[in-house]
């Protein structure tokens, strides 16, 4: 996944890192070491910008949702919001009339959503961003391409695209909670098939973010330019990598973009990313400035970028570890914690905590929806799916040390067993 704020080059240094040929792993040889036949590597660049220069570079042209072969070894899918987002609203208003022509009780508005025709539509809240990384995780699942590029230009705020499928899983299930789905399908059958649509979209949703916080499958990479303005906002940028747990693998700082000095710009990226936390080290890469416009995928090229592999490190939240604060009596009730400590008088009884910058730690807030937690960071979002022995508790105060972020939670009377 190639990021960064628009304006930075996104769009090239993913295309750029694209024509790099992945490396062939060791058992596509014979033992002789000749190349077994049809393990040619294959990389898929996709992009989700409609006015990409991409297919321009390339020499290809434009065809929304299919892959085009670029070269032997790299094929380009664009992909067009609305195209996905009229053609998935078909299938579900089939699902949605057919329940209205069988059922007497209908949920409301159920019949209004049936009337509404694809071609009305030019974009759903929150479900199109869904639809693009639902497409984007059926190409990584197919076992077709030895490596996926995704170029996230063209979205607006990358990090607001790349969670649309944990704001649009707390959406339905907030305005239609999944025991209510299971209790009204059971009651009245023909809604099933309704509920059953509605379960599978809330699957998909969890599905994504599960994956694009796997640091064993996927790679981020931060794209910088050298500018004020990236240099304002490098820090938000990698604060809200941490708050969605995101495998950051690379910052790739664009000397070909912006008047100020990118070494500078490179040195105050480490000095961000040098934390004493257990995440480990990230590189910061200089891409060079092309001595020639770019204008084709061979100039791309000769600028050399390396995007490096996932790196199996969970980063942020998805590295995040609870402390159960309990005494000697109470350690049948800390299954599945990663350490205990004693606890206080009045006190939390867990604590769960992950390393976190906090660019303004005055903009901290915290909030609960349901199994989520919603942690606001400088103004972002994002809901925190919690682990199952805290869904349980309550949340009752916060601390940062100026590493890591720390929650306290004690047991809701109304739902923890009682002795």
């Amino acid at each position: 996944m190639v990021l960064g704020p628009g304006g930075s080059g996104v769009s090239a240094v993913a295309a750029a890192g694209a024509t790099q040929r992945p490396r062939t792993p060791r058992d596509s040889r014979q033992r002789s070491g000749t190349p077994i036949a049809g393990a040619e590597p294959h990389t898929l660049l996709i992009t989700v910008d409609r006015w990409s220069p991409v297919p321009d570079w390339a020499r290809v042209y434009r065809q929304p949702g299919e892959p085009v072969a670029v070269s032997k070894s790299l094929h380009l899918l664009t992909l067009d919001r609305l195209d996905l987002t009229e053609r998935t609203w078909s299938s579900f208003v089939d699902v949605l009339a057919h329940t209205v022509s069988h059922s007497k009780a209908m949920l409301p508005g159920v019949g209004t959503l049936a009337a509404i025709d694809a071609a009305e539509l030019t974009s759903l809240p929150g479900i199109d961003d869904f639809l693009l990384l639902r497409r984007i995780r059926d190409e990584a699942t197919s076992g077709q391409w030895q490596r996926i590029i995704v170029d996230c230009s063209g979205c607006g705020d990358p990090m607001q695209f790349l969670r649309g499928g944990s704001v649009l899983s707390q959406a339905l299930n907030r305005f239609w909670p999944r025991h209510r789905r299971l209790a009204m399908a059971a009651e009245r059958p023909v809604i099933a098939q309704l509920t059953a649509a509605v379960d599978a979209i809330d699957r998909d949703c969890l599905d994504i973010a599960e994956l694009f916080a796997d640091p064993h499958a996927v790679a981020v990479h931060l794209v910088l330019a050298a500018d004020d303005r990236t240099r304002r906002l490098s820090e938000q940028y990698l604060a809200g990598a941490d708050l969605m747990g995101l495998p950051l693998a690379s910052v790739q700082v664009n000397a070909g973009v912006g008047s100020e000095s990118p070494t500078e710009l490179v040195e105050l990226v480490r000095a961000q990313l040098d934390t004493a936390d257990a995440c480990g080290s990230v590189p910061v890469e200089l891409v060079g400035r092309s001595a020639d416009t770019i204008d084709r995928m061979a100039r791309l090229r000769k600028l050399a970028v390396t995007l490096p592999a996932p790196h199996g490190m969970p980063r942020g939240s998805a590295a995040a570890r609870i402390e159960a604060m309990v005494d000697e009596d109470a350690a049948d009730d800390t299954a599945g914690t990663t350490d205990t400590a004693r606890a206080e008088p009045g006190g939390p009884a867990y604590r769960l905590s992950w390393p976190q910058r906090l660019p303004d730690p005055d903009s901290l807030a915290l909030g609960r929806s349901g199994d989520d937690l919603l942690v606001t960071i400088s103004g972002f979002r994002h809901p925190v799916r919690l682990p199952s022995v805290l869904r349980r508790c309550t949340v009752v105060d916060a601390d940062w040390d100026g590493e890591r972020l720390s929650i306290g939670f004690v047991p809701d009377p109304a739902v923890w067993p009682q002795r």
